[in-house]
């Protein structure tokens, strides 16, 4: 897109956001099912879990290029469970799905944000400390948000009329990301992709659980959903990790996630529980305690994983030697 295209997208769009804006769902608000601090924790677990989901589908891949199958494997399956179980349970428990349109509304004014304010910002920083690299993807990705807002928005009047179509969606453009160090210098700009990954894995995990939602009634919005989850996590989030220098070798990956499940399972979740016990959340106390059993059951799999592979390397070393 040209300088003067975006511009003049940025413009529409903006005026849309006021108009989408007005009637979406109060999104902050805290539903009668959980109290306030509960509510603020439960969304602070489902951003953990978005990003826990998509940081082991990119670790799978590396063990895949390592050529350690059974590690890719486990990886692979604990993404799933952190998407599918932990996030969607904790979506249900706060009812974060609404109807179709709501959530229309609400990606609507998502992706503006991102396309129209963070990641224009984020650039500019970028150019500021010489991180051209970063600031080119930051760029790009505005534009790839601001696209998504305008298929959103012919969605959302497909839907209201009953006129027009429901867009296919962007088609993604997967970036490999490999082990590595960061491709930046600046700290600003380090900071700035990895905040921006968490807003990728979050727009992963919450596009999945839409268009999940939208397959029975309307299979086009579904696609549409599941299409732009997927440049979320396999084009932008990919892209940023490349950057960042996110994906280690499979050993230092390992170890991170044992470090994230260990304290998920021993301080986090514990503590989201006793404090939905002190506000009478019992429901929410009963899922969080759930969680924090499986979270310990994925450190131990990986401590297992790592032994193992720890034990491989130093009986290869001694074959060489």
């Amino acid at each position: 897109m040209t300088t003067s295209g975006l511009t003049r997208t940025c413009a529409v769009l903006a005026g849309a956001a006021m108009v989408v804006g007005t009637a979406l769902p109060a999104q902050a608000a805290t539903p009668a099912v959980v109290h306030h601090k509960t509510y603020e924790n439960t969304l602070t677990a489902m951003h953990g879990e978005a990003l826990a989901h998509a940081s082991y589908h990119f670790y799978g891949e590396q063990a895949g290029y390592e050529h350690l199958p059974k590690v890719r494997a486990l990886f692979m399956k604990t993404a799933d469970t952190e998407l599918h179980d932990h996030f969607t349970k904790e979506a249900q428990l706060i009812h974060f799905v609404r109807d179709d349109a709501s959530n229309l509304r609400e990606s609507i004014k998502g992706e503006i944000e991102e396309g129209t304010r963070m990641y224009p910002r984020f650039a500019r920083e970028a150019r500021e400390d010489k991180d051209d690299n970063a600031a080119r993807l930051f760029t790009e990705i505005a534009a790839d948000e601001l696209t998504h807002a305008r298929y959103f928005a012919k969605a959302l009047y497909a839907i209201e009329h009953h006129r027009g179509e429901i867009p296919e969606g962007p088609t993604p453009d997967p970036v490999k990301v490999v082990a590595g160090k960061p491709k930046v210098h600046s700290a600003r700009t380090l900071r700035n992709l990895e905040t921006a990954m968490h807003g990728e894995a979050f727009a992963n995990a919450k596009y999945t659980l839409y268009g999940e939602h939208a397959k029975a009634r309307s299979p086009k919005l579904a696609r549409l959903f599941e299409r732009t989850a997927a440049v979320e996590l396999t084009e932008h989030f990919a892209g940023e990790a490349d950057l960042a220098g996110f994906v280690h070798r499979t050993k230092e990956n390992l170890r991170k996630s044992i470090a994230g499940e260990t304290y998920e399972a021993t301080q986090m979740y514990p503590s989201f529980a006793r404090t939905a016990r002190a506000e009478h959340a019992y429901k929410a106390a009963r899922l969080f305690t759930e969680i924090a059993g499986d979270e310990a059951a994925h450190a131990r799999a990986f401590e297992h994983a790592l032994k193992h592979l720890c034990h491989h390397h130093h009986h290869m070393a001694r074959a060489d030697s």
